[in-house]
C-alpha cells in the first residue's frame, strides 16, 4: 500500500486518512464497495459507497501514473539519458500531464524538421538567434551553406534554424503550461458544417443547430460536446477547439521575444510556426480529450443515476398477473404469470382488429382472468399501448375478491432485446419472441429489479448518447450501479435467477450458476450456512455475499441484512434480556432495552456503527428500500394530434438529461421539459427535481407534429 497515495487522497477527498486506509487495505484483499460501505464502517470511518468509489478510482489513477512514470525512468535509462535533474523531474512531476511535458523533449521520434536541420549542423544557428543576439541573421546564416548538407542558402540555414527553435518552444514545459493555461481559459468550441455536406442532406438534419455553433469550452455541457463530437465523427461537422490564434501568439510572445531585433525577428517567425504547426495542434489535441472525457463523465453519470432510479422503482409484489404485448396487426401477445413470475398460460388475441375479434378478445380476457385469480395487469407502452389499456379497462375485470384489477402501463424498452437473449432462450426455449417479450413485462411489474438485471443497460432506454462514451468505463459505472442496487434490496437464493445472483456483490456470473446447480441438484438452501457447500464459494466469497442474500429458514437472521459475522453480537444481546432471537426481533420493548445498553455490546471489530445497523435490521428484517407501489393512469390522449398548448397531463419520466426531463403523457411520443420549465426556481441539474419513474404533472407548451416534439413544462405546478 502507497503511503503516499493514502495521504494525497485522504487531502483531495478531504476524507479521514485512516478511513482511505483501510477502504485501500480491504480493496487490495478483494472486498466491493457494496460490502466496504455496508459492513465495515468501523474501519471507514462510516464512508458511504460514493465516498469508498472515489478512493478507489483516484488509487488506480495514482497508480496508472506510477507505472508511466516507471516505464518512462526505464526508456530514459535505457537510452543513456536519465540525468539525476531529470530524474527529480519525472518523480516530482504530480499528474500525468506535467509527466509527458517533461518526457517530451526525450520522447523517441521520427524523423521531424527539426532534425533533420540538427543533421544538418544547424543548432549553433539556432541557439544564438533564440539567444536574441545582436547580428546580421543572413550573413551569419552564409556560414552554414553547405551544398553536401543540403542547406543550399542563408534563407536555407535560417528556416532550419527556425525549425529548431519551434520545436524548443514546442517541448518547453513552461511554454506548454502558459498555453495550456489559455486553452482552458479561452478556448472555443467552434462546430462548422463540413466541407462538401449540403444543409438539406437527411444526415445533416440531425445537427443543424451545430452548423454554426461556438461555446466557450468552460460552458459546454457534456450533451452539447457529445453530439458534436457525432456529427465530427459522422463526416457531418468539422470542429475546432482553440482560442482566437492572436491570444496564443501574444502569450508566446511575451514569454520568449526579449529585444527588438533582427535575431528576434527570425525567433519571432519560429514561434508562429511552433504555435500553428505544433503547440496548438497538441495542445487542442490535450483540449479535446480532456473535454471528450468530461462529457463522458457527465453523461455515463446521468446514465447511472437514471438507472438507479428504475431498478429501485417499487415493485408491484407477488401478484398473479396478466401481460399484455399489444400490438396492431400481429395482435397482442398474452402471458399469465404466477405469483414468482412463472408462466402459467399464454395466448394471443386481437382486441383492436374489429368488433368481432374485440368481444372475443374480452371473453378470452375474462375466462383467463377468473380462471387464473389474476390480480393485475401489465400492459407494454410500444405500439397499440393506449388502444389495449382502454380496452382492459372497459372490460372492468374483478378480482377473486370483486375488487377491481389494476391496470399499470409498463415500459417495455429493453423488452426485445431481452426476448431475443440467451437468457430468455434458457428459460423459454419453446417460446416465440413476441411471449417472451410479454412475461417480460409482466415480471418487470412485479419486481423491476429481477427482470432488468436480465438486461443490458444501455438497451433500457435511460442513457444520453449511451454509444458515444468511453464503452468500458459505462459498462464499469453501469455495472456498479446495478450490484449496488441489488445488495440494498437483498436477493432471496432460493428463488433468485442466475442473472439476479450475478449482480449480488461477491459472486459473479460463474458462482451465480454453481449456486442455482446445488440448488436443483440439493434443493432449497436450509441457511446461509449451506452456501459454504457450493463449488468455488470460499470463505472470501462467503463473506463478501452472506449479508447481501436472503435464505428464509430456521434462523431468523438469515432472512435479514445482518451478516452472519454478527450473529454472536446479536445473540449475546438476546442472551443478555434472557429471549430468543426471534423474540428480539418482533418486540419494540427488547430492542429498546437493548438500544439504551448498546455500548455494552462494542468490541475492537463491532462499533456503534454496525450495532446501530443491526437494531434497525432486527426492527425490519430483509426491509425493502424500495417505495410502495402506486398506481398510475394516464389521462384521455391517445396520439399527438390530441394535445393542445395548455392541457395539464399526468406523466411518467422516462429519462433524465444534462438539459432536461423526457416524460411519458401517453401519446407514443415522449415530450421534453427542459431544464428551465422544471421549477418556478432556476435548477442548475435536472436530477434535483425530478427522476426516471417519477410520477408528475405537466403542462402542454407546444405541439410540433412536423417534427414529432412536444415542449412540455413543470413550472406552476407544484
Amino acid at each position: 500500500m502507497n503511503e503516499v497515495h493514502i495521504q494525497c487522497i485522504a487531502a483531495e477527498l478531504s476524507l479521514p486518512r485512516g478511513g482511505v486506509s483501510a477502504v485501500a487495505e480491504l480493496l487490495d484483499g478483494g472486498a466491493t464497495i457494496p460490502f466496504i460501505a455496508r459492513y465495515r464502517k468501523e474501519a471507514t470511518g462510516s464512508l458511504d459507497e460514493v465516498a469508498v468509489g472515489k478512493v478507489r478510482d483516484r488509487l488506480e489513477q495514482l497508480a496508472e501514473l506510477d507505472k508511466r512514470r516507471a516505464a518512462i525512468l526505464k526508456s530514459l535509462e535505457e537510452r543513456e539519458l536519465l540525468t539525476d535533474e531529470l530524474r527529480r523531474d519525472v518523480e516530482k512531476a504530480p499528474d500525468l500531464t506535467t509527466l509527458e511535458d517533461v518526457y517530451l523533449p526525450h520522447r523517441p521520434k521520427r524523423r521531424t524538421r527539426a532534425a533533420m536541420a540538427r543533421e544538418k549542423g544547424l543548432e549553433p544557428l539556432a541557439t544564438r538567434l533564440f539567444r536574441q543576439e545582436e547580428m546580421d541573421p543572413v550573413a551569419e546564416a552564409g556560414r552554414y551553406i553547405d551544398g553536401e548538407k543540403g542547406v543550399e542558402g542563408a534563407e536555407a540555414a535560417l528556416a532550419g534554424a527556425r525549425d529548431i527553435i519551434a520545436e524548443w518552444l514546442a517541448e518547453d514545459v513552461r511554454v506548454r503550461t502558459a498555453l495550456r493555461s489559455l486553452f482552458v481559459r479561452r478556448g472555443v468550441l467552434g462546430a462548422r458544417l463540413a466541407r462538401g455536406v449540403k444543409a438539406d442532406d437527411p444526415a445533416a438534419a440531425r445537427f443543424r443547430d451545430y452548423f454554426e455553433y461556438d461555446e466557450p469550452l468552460g460552458k459546454v455541457p457534456s450533451h452539447r460536446a457529445l453530439a458534436a463530437f457525432r456529427g465530427e465523427t459522422e463526416g457531418v461537422l468539422t470542429l475546432g477547439l482553440r482560442p482566437q490564434e492572436e491570444d496564443g501568439l501574444d502569450v508566446l510572445r511575451r514569454g520568449v521575444i526579449k529585444r527588438r531585433n533582427r535575431a528576434a525577428e527570425q525567433v519571432g517567425l519560429a514561434l508562429e510556426d511552433g504555435y500553428r504547426r505544433l503547440l496548438a495542434p497538441s495542445l487542442e489535441n490535450e483540449l479535446r480529450r480532456e473535454l471528450k472525457e468530461r462529457a463522458d463523465r457527465e453523461a455515463i453519470a446521468v446514465f447511472a443515476a437514471n438507472l438507479r432510479e428504475l431498478l429501485l422503482a417499487a415493485p408491484l409484489g407477488p401478484q398473479r398477473v396478466l401481460a399484455l404485448d399489444p400490438g396492431f396487426r400481429t395482435g397482442a401477445k398474452v402471458a399469465v404469470l404466477d405469483e414468482q413470475g412463472g408462466l402459467l398460460e399464454h395466448t394471443t388475441i386481437y382486441p383492436t382488429r374489429g368488433k368481432n375479434d374485440a368481444e372475443r378478445a374480452g371473453t378470452e380476457l375474462r375466462s383467463l382472468a377468473q380462471r387464473h385469480g389474476i390480480q393485475a395487469v401489465a400492459i407494454g407502452n410500444g405500439t397499440a399501448s393506449r388502444e389495449t389499456e382502454t380496452f382492459v379497462r372497459d372490460l372492468d375485470l374483478k378480482d377473486a375478491q370483486g375488487q377491481p384489477v389494476t391496470v399499470v402501463v409498463v415500459s417495455e424498452s429493453g423488452a426485445s432485446v431481452y426476448s431475443a437473449s440467451d437468457v430468455a432462450r434458457r428459460e423459454f426455449p419453446d417460446l416465440d419472441l413476441t411471449v417472451r417479450g410479454a412475461v417480460s413485462i409482466g415480471r418487470r411489474l412485479m419486481d423491476p429489479l429481477s427482470e432488468l438485471v436480465k438486461i443490458d443497460p444501455k438497451s433500457i432506454g435511460v442513457g444520453q448518447y449511451q454509444h458515444d462514451v468511453d464503452q468500458p468505463a459505462l459498462k464499469r459505472s453501469l455495472d456498479e450501479v446495478v450490484q449496488s442496487c441489488v445488495g440494498a434490496v437483498g436477493v432471496e437464493v432460493n428463488t433468485a435467477s442466475p442473472e439476479l445472483l450475478q449482480a449480488v456483490p461477491g459472486i459473479g456470473p460463474t458462482l451465480a450458476v454453481n449456486i442455482v446447480a446445488h440448488r436443483d441438484a440439493s434443493g432449497p438452501f436450509a441457511d446461509r450456512k449451506t452456501l459454504r457447500k457450493v463449488k468455488g464459494l470460499g470463505p472470501k466469497a462467503f463473506e463478501q455475499c452472506a449479508g447481501f442474500l436472503r435464505v428464509r429458514g430456521k434462523n431468523p437472521l438469515d432472512a435479514s441484512a445482518v451478516h452472519p459475522e454478527s450473529y454472536g453480537v446479536v445473540e449475546g444481546m438476546a442472551k443478555t434480556l434472557g429471549c430468543p432471537v426471534f423474540e428480539l426481533m418482533n418486540n419494540d420493548e427488547q430492542r429498546r432495552k437493548i438500544e439504551a445498553r448498546l455500548k455494552e455490546f462494542v468490541t475492537e471489530k463491532v462499533g456503534l456503527p454496525t450495532l446501530r445497523d443491526i437494531l434497525q435490521e432486527l426492527e425490519k428484517p430483509g426491509r425493502d428500500p424500495r417505495q410502495s407501489f402506486e398506481v398510475f393512469s394516464f389521462a384521455d390522449v391517445h396520439e399527438l394530434s390530441d394535445l393542445e398548448p395548455g392541457m395539464r397531463l399526468p406523466g411518467i419520466v422516462t429519462n433524465v438529461t444534462a438539459f432536461g426531463a423526457f416524460v411519458d403523457v401517453g401519446v407514443h411520443q415522449d415530450g421534453l421539459v427542459h431544464v428551465s420549465q422544471l421549477a418556478d426556481r432556476f435548477v442548475r441539474d435536472p436530477a434535483e427535481v425530478v427522476r426516471a419513474g417519477q410520477q408528475v404533472e405537466v403542462r402542454v407548451l407546444e405541439v410540433d407534429m412536423g417534427r414529432k416534439r412536444i415542449a412540455l413544462s413543470m413550472k406552476g405546478l407544484g
